[in-house]
């Protein structure tokens, strides 16, 4: 099972807004999920934020949106397909495509719902 990792603890506790502040004195804004289904069981999820550390930070919010949908459809584990992390001035984009399943998947980037989204909680990451 993968877990949100060290990478992204440092960005602290929730902050109102989908705000959460960073060690460095920048503060994260999460701008949203889009979320379109490629498959019966192949979900992409587009994120977008401001004051990320750098990509594991958008890595996490998309698998906190995919953790969420995974759990909204009814099942409870999801697999990293890919990543792809662009940065556009100070907004950083997010193209995460995922596998959702009933049981927990083969592969190394998988995830379990219900801990994904404890963790981003406990982080500040928003699901959605």
């Amino acid at each position: 099972m993968a877990t949100l990792g060290t990478a992204t603890a440092a960005l602290g506790a929730c902050a109102p807004g989908g705000e959460v502040p960073e060690e460095r004195g920048q503060t994260a804004v999460y701008q949203g999920v889009s979320t379109i289904l490629l498959d019966t069981d192949m979900v992409s999820f587009s994120v977008a934020m401001t004051g990320a550390k750098d990509r594991a930070d958008v890595e996490a919010y998309g698998r906190c949106a995919a953790a969420q949908y995974a759990l909204d459809q009814g099942f409870g584990f999801a697999r990293q397909v890919r990543t792809i992390v662009t940065k556009k001035g100070r907004t950083w984009y997010g193209d995460a495509v995922y596998l959702i399943s009933a049981s927990l998947p083969e592969g190394l980037r998988t995830v379990d719902a219900e801990v994904a989204l404890t963790e981003c909680d406990e982080l500040g990451i928003p699901a959605k």
